[in-house]
């Protein structure tokens, strides 16, 4: 392998030209003949007997070259890297020059990793909301309590919106039953929508006893067989049910909770809805100091870069959704999105968090972060508490380069925290930051 050339280019990519010389890619394309000469026919000979110089003559000079091409790659391309002491960071783009009994000249668009210049990073300021608690918002926080214990009671009057009715039905177009339209003992909440436009309008009114015919059409968009024809449903309702909430008093409160008394019960909710609400702002507080941070720092994110690091996080999703015994095909499907879809839509995603590592790694070289032994052993600590794994399993886990670039960047995150200035009132959005905003969004969804 020799490098030929080296050339920077556009967006942080580094251009190499590699050239793979003759031996190298004869033996490479040798290989290539013993490992796939059992899949060739050649008249006269038997299966996997053809001499290398038959099969070329056959099939063209070039039959094994694209085997050898995939094969020598590679190792070439990461030699080449590692020579000129190129920081990769992504998939490089490949493009053959020349191929041949010569050998093989290719060339690698290299993604680095860029450059950050910073912009202000201390004592910027964001608007922090300091949130407040009313009694509407802990009667909101109530209510699934409240949904919870509420029963439903039959009723001897007739069935209102809101009601639940019981009923047996039966579908007929033109007098004979269609397929699926049938059910009996149906729990049917009037107003809910469950059913098709019509039904359940029908049915306020009725009482537990009747029967009554329902004049249905279905949709143009419903099932094709079905679509905008005039059908008749037979009902008979066998229940009418109303909600009955409970009474929300101290025993309710001692029913749902670990609380004997309901004010104690409310100041509870009151109390973690306050801190959930804290919480929520510190967030938002601290993704806009980060934003701001983006926004004036200067880096050139390579799409090779880009590209790794949506990889990186469709795997992990995909990860998540088989730990919940979901397939990724199946989401997929389920959604209506096929894969390049599904890397459309997590790219947005993938660019902020490449954005956030680099501007935290370049703060944390800027400021001269280091990590003490102290800090890999808390850091070691923690995950093992969080996992609840022996120490030593997790040390073995657990790659110490990563480590290191995680805590880093916390050291990097926690300063500009601490430095930065909370404000009570919203910044106004300026024509720059739109404008910008603007830019970065066309530019993604160009790419």
């Amino acid at each position: 392998m020799k490098v030929t050339s080296v050339e920077k280019k556009e967006k942080s990519t580094v251009e190499l030209t590699i050239e793979v010389s003759a031996e190298e890619f004869e033996a490479a394309v040798q290989k290539a003949y013993l490992k796939n000469r059992t899949k060739i026919n050649v008249p006269g000979f038997r299966k996997g007997k053809a001499p290398r110089k038959i099969v070329e003559n056959m099939y063209g000079t070039g039959v094994f070259y694209e085997d050898a091409i995939n094969d020598v790659y590679p190792a070439a391309y990461d030699e080449a890297v590692a020579e000129q002491k190129l920081d990769s960071v992504g998939y490089p783009k490949m493009d053959i020059v020349s191929v041949g009994k010569e050998g093989l000249v290719f060339t690698a668009l290299v993604p680095v990793r860029p450059e950050v210049k910073l912009g202000a990073y201390k004592g910027i300021s964001a608007y922090r909301e300091e949130p407040k608690v009313t009694a509407k918002d802990v009667d909101a926080e109530m209510k699934p309590f409240i949904d919870r214990a509420t029963r439903l009671v039959s009723v001897k009057r007739k069935a209102k919106k809101g009601d639940t009715v019981v009923i047996d039905f039966e579908g007929f177009d033109n007098g004979v039953a269609f397929e699926g339209g049938k059910g009996e003992n149906y729990d049917l909440k009037l107003g809910s929508g469950s059913f098709v436009p019509g039904f359940e309008e029908q049915l306020v009114g009725v009482k537990a006893g009747e029967e009554k015919d329902l004049d249905i059409t279905f949709p143009e968009e419903y099932h094709p067989d079905l679509a905008g024809k005039a059908v008749v449903f037979h009902v008979k309702v066998n229940e009418v049910k109303e909600s009955q909430a409970p009474e929300v008093d101290d025993e309710f409160a001692k029913d749902v909770s670990e609380f004997d008394t309901l004010e104690e019960f409310r100041k509870d909710l009151e109390e973690k809805l306050l801190e959930r609400k804290k919480a929520e702002a510190q967030s938002e507080f601290e993704r806009s100091l980060m934003d701001q941070v983006i926004e004036g720092m200067e880096c050139e994110i390579p799409d090779g870069m880009v590209e790794a690091e949506t990889d990186r996080q469709l795997d992990e999703f995909g990860m998540r959704l088989q730990q919940q015994g979901i397939s990724m095909d199946d989401y997929s499907k389920v959604l209506g999105m096929n894969m390049d879809m599904m890397r459309t839509s997590i790219k947005p995603a993938a660019v902020r968090r490449l954005q956030e590592e680099l501007a935290l790694n370049a703060i944390a070289e800027a400021e001269g972060f280091e990590i003490s032994e102290e800090d890999y052993e808390a850091a070691y600590q923690e995950l093992a508490d969080l996992y609840k794994i022996e120490l030593d399993q997790v040390k073995m886990a657990v790659q110490v380069e990563g480590l290191k670039k995680s805590l880093l960047q916390k050291k990097a995150h926690e300063l500009l925290v601490s430095e930065a200035k909370a404000t009570k009132t919203k910044k106004k959005t300026t024509k720059k930051t739109t404008k910008k905003a603007d830019e970065a969004e066309a530019e993604t969804e160009a790419e």
